[in-house]
């Protein structure tokens, strides 16, 4: 059917058929599943570190180079992720990663050598949980939402920690209770189950089933596939880096990742387990951050509306370097209420600096925030990855991880300082109070 607009005549979009729930919602929904059945390959890798150390004789720093590879990828794909979408689709590359982080997962029940674990858990696993980091999240809520973005944006970044919550205590009773490998066959077929929904339910653009955007007033036409969009990420940050308050996002953010990623999730589990807690104990600990998780992140967002996003950075490092230097003390076999505090606060603290480092990258860098703010979270987990490698070659070289805790307190004090020093943009608008 056409119409006439000033002598032209242009396409109607096909008429939807009545629907009480918005398309928008199940690809939302897919959107969450998926993010949690990535977050099994995010769970493994502190567990992973006792069981190959004992069967393979690899040292910490082995494994734990292997793991930095893993989180290096995954934040240096992470910049391009969206330009691969936007030239591929959503649904192909989400697929595609989903199944490239299986193999990586299967075939480590094979490996015999260190440099497979590199290959599988690091290159492979890598590369497909990077297509899917934040980029994924925000392509879909920015394509599909119109109203309700950052609540769609709250619960997909959410997924991830519940993902950690319910795969933690399962595949760590899988080790304690079997063994390494079928945990590692756990990761793949739960990566494996995803993709039939993926394919069948995960649809690109709202265009593409003849729906607006939810919350929008007017049709919005699929735009063609963007293959400049890559050459774009790389010129924005050629832009940024010749800007200071860039490479103070970055280096705090770096801090950010090695303090959490590097440091928690990849060596709280052995640490604890030197201290004689049982691993599913740990585990659960662990699990139990990832609650916490979303309970920080929506009140960060709802500081950083209010608040001065320089401040609460500062803040936020502040207070998590001091319970890093606390942390020795606390280790032991059994689980005490002052752990319980530990855990607690950690987990209100873990991904509470992304409200105010996203706020601060928009004040900066306004249309490229986005682009920036992926290379800021490529800083991230460069950082983790080295504090992984590291802190695995400090166990070897020093018999705990008691330097690593201090350094890392060290470290969140720098961040802090760093955060205080970042300029205000001339011409932003200071933030409501």
């Amino acid at each position: 059917m056409t119409q006439t607009t000033e002598g032209a005549a242009v396409r109607q979009p096909p008429k939807p058929s009545r629907a009480r729930v918005h398309r928008a919602w199940f690809v939302a929904a897919v959107t969450f599943v998926t993010i949690i059945g990535a977050a099994a390959f995010r769970s493994v890798p502190g567990l992973l570190i006792d069981p190959l150390h004992e069967e393979f004789d690899w040292s910490h720093g082995t494994i734990g180079a292997a793991v930095s590879v893993n989180l290096a990828l995954y934040g240096l794909t992470a910049p391009f992720a969206a330009a691969l979408m936007d030239r591929f689709g959503i649904r192909r590359v989400v697929a595609v990663a989903l199944t490239v982080i299986a193999a990586g997962s299967w075939l480590t029940v094979w490996m015999t050598a260190a440099w497979q674990l590199m290959l599988c858990w690091g290159l492979l696993v890598g590369l497909g949980s990077g297509s899917m980091a934040l980029a994924f999240a925000a392509t879909v809520t920015n394509r599909w939402f119109t109203a309700r973005r950052g609540l769609v944006s709250g619960i997909l970044t959410a997924a991830s920690a519940s993902g950690q919550l319910i795969f933690l205590p399962l595949l760590s009773w899988i080790i304690d209770r079997y063994d390494w490998r079928p945990a590692a066959v756990t990761v793949a077929l739960a990566a494996l189950a995803v993709v039939p929904f993926v394919w069948l339910l995960l649809h690109d653009h709202p265009a593409d089933v003849g729906q607006k955007p939810y919350g929008a007033a007017e049709f919005v036409p699929k735009p063609p596939p963007v293959p400049g969009a890559a050459r774009r990420a790389v010129t924005v940050l050629l832009q940024a880096v010749r800007t200071g308050p860039f490479w103070l996002l970055a280096g705090t953010f770096a801090i950010c990742g090695a303090s959490t990623n590097g440091l928690i999730q990849t060596h709280f589990i052995p640490a604890a387990h030197d201290h004689h807690m049982p691993v599913q104990a740990a585990a659960s600990l662990l699990a139990v951050i990832g609650v916490f998780d979303v309970v920080g992140t929506i009140a960060s967002g709802w500081f950083t509306d209010r608040f001065e996003p320089r401040r609460l950075l500062a803040v936020y490092y502040a207070l998590r370097g001091v319970s890093l230097l606390f942390l020795p003390l606390l280790l032991g076999p059994a689980v005490h209420p002052p752990m319980i505090f530990f855990i607690v606060f950690y987990g209100l603290d873990w991904v509470a600096t992304v409200p105010p480092t996203l706020a601060l990258c928009r004040e900066q860098y306004g249309e490229d925030s986005a682009i920036v703010f992926g290379w800021v979270l490529a800083s991230h987990q460069v950082g983790a990855a080295l504090v992984a490698f590291l802190g695995g070659v400090a166990r070897d070289a020093f018999g705990s991880y008691d330097v690593v805790w201090y350094a890392s307190g060290a470290l969140c004090a720098a961040a802090a300082l760093m955060a205080l020093v970042i300029r205000r943009r001339a011409g932003s608008e200071p933030v409501a109070t």
